[in-house]
């Protein structure tokens, strides 16, 4: 929940501004750990369908993300102190979270917190991920580069989700398309062909026979499958937000064919790439791998990566860990990281790592559509001719019966 609030810092200035927490109680822990004294809060939750509908709307996109970091990191290379160069920001920006988002970045900026505690009051907008990186350039002085880093690994993150929706969107349509006009054909065309069948008596293949039931069922019931189709994936939906279902559909994710192969090599790549950044930032390497790991949406992936953190506190090596997960990754990466482990350069070997997944990830992706557009036309065409044969067959029949 989102919560507004009215606060007094260490130096009595106000600051008004809001934080994200699951109750209120949370929320004054939250500001209270900031330094800040509490005057008034509130939440500012949009309730309704109106304001379920606003909320998507509007909601901060990666591409508006990417977008900021550039202009960001643009200004303070620039020589533009932070303050100012967030306050020019929110000037541009056109999404109105994120115009609000960046006038609270500045606002608090102005009151003294530093840009990573900034960023701490909106998580709903900023990954760990995001945060972390600022909070390690913070340290080591050097906020420009890893807002350069972000915007370039966002720009990566988009150009991977556009090729895999281009090479899903064709296949798509056609299939939709085929679904509509085959359902045309046999709820309403097939039904009125099927009477002069049965009144000839001619002999019609078992095939035809189910099109033509099929047709029937769909021109008298047609309604009912348009609600059990909803209701199924609309459960389907509410099952897949559960833990359980998460945990399912990283597994299905994973076990899909072509696909599988490319998720794996897109959550290594974003992986390692992480997970070298931030130890080359200053995070510690247990809370590197979290922070990593928690940048991936596979259930799969994210317990296995806890699993890692927790085997390295106790005192593992990272690399016999991941050796340890033959399903999740390929032995090269671990036999990498243990290289790195030994020469002392875990970071170097696993930008080596990204680097080598990513252009194979990039070329899965670039291959994609050629290879899917000829199955689906294979599949088209097994579809078609069945409709067609479950037709002409006894047209065929009943020309054989005319003429004997």
């Amino acid at each position: 929940m989102k919560f507004k609030y009215q606060a007094r810092n260490k130096n009595g200035e106000l600051q008004v501004g809001m934080v994200e927490a699951s109750n209120r109680d949370t929320a004054v822990q939250i500001l209270s750990h900031h330094e800040l004294f509490v005057l008034s809060i509130e939440s500012a939750e949009s309730s309704g369908l109106r304001g379920t509908v606003f909320n998507f709307i509007n909601r901060v996109k990666r591409k508006d993300i990417m977008v900021f970091a550039r202009q960001l990191a643009t200004l303070v290379q620039s020589e533009v102190p932070l303050g100012d160069a967030l306050n020019l920001l929110q000037r541009q920006v056109t999404n109105p979270v994120l115009k609000e988002v960046t006038i609270q970045l500045y606002q608090d900026i102005q009151a003294g917190l530093s840009f990573s505690q900034a960023l701490d009051k909106h998580r709903d907008v900023f990954s760990d991920f995001f945060i972390s990186m600022v909070h390690s350039a913070e340290v080591t002085g050097r906020l420009e580069q890893a807002l350069i880093f972000l915007a370039d690994y966002l720009e990566k993150e988009a150009q991977w989700q556009g090729k895999i929706t281009s090479a899903l969107i064709y296949p798509v349509i056609l299939l939709i398309l085929f679904v509509i006009v085959g359902g045309i054909m046999v709820a309403v065309v097939f039904p009125k062909i099927e009477a002069t069948f049965v009144e000839s008596g001619v002999q019609m293949p078992v095939f035809s026979r189910v099109v033509f039931s099929l047709g029937g069922f769909l021109a008298q019931w047609w309604w009912i499958l348009l609600l059990g189709i909803f209701g199924a994936v609309f459960i389907a939906m509410d099952y897949f937000r559960s833990e359980e279902g998460k945990t399912v559909l990283g597994e299905i994710t994973l076990r899909l064919p072509i696909f599988g192969k490319l998720f794996r090599k897109i959550y290594i790549t974003r992986f390692s790439q992480s997970f070298a950044v931030l130890i080359q930032g200053g995070i510690p390497i247990t809370q590197a791998i979290e922070i990593a790991g928690d940048t991936i949406s596979n259930v799969a992936y994210k317990e296995a990566f806890r699993s890692i953190a927790d085997g390295v506190r106790e005192g593992a090596l990272f690399s016999q860990l991941v050796l340890a997960n033959p399903k999740l990754f390929p032995d090269m990466v671990g036999q990498m990281a243990a290289i790195g482990e030994t020469t002392g350069r875990l970071d170097v070997i696993m930008l080596k790592i990204a680097d080598f997944y990513g252009r194979e990830a990039d070329s899965m992706l670039s291959n994609l559509s050629e290879l899917l557009q000829p199955l689906l036309v294979a599949i088209m065409g097994v579809l078609i001719a069945t409709l067609f044969a479950s037709i002409l067959s006894p047209i065929y029949n009943l020309a054989q019966s005319f003429t004997m």
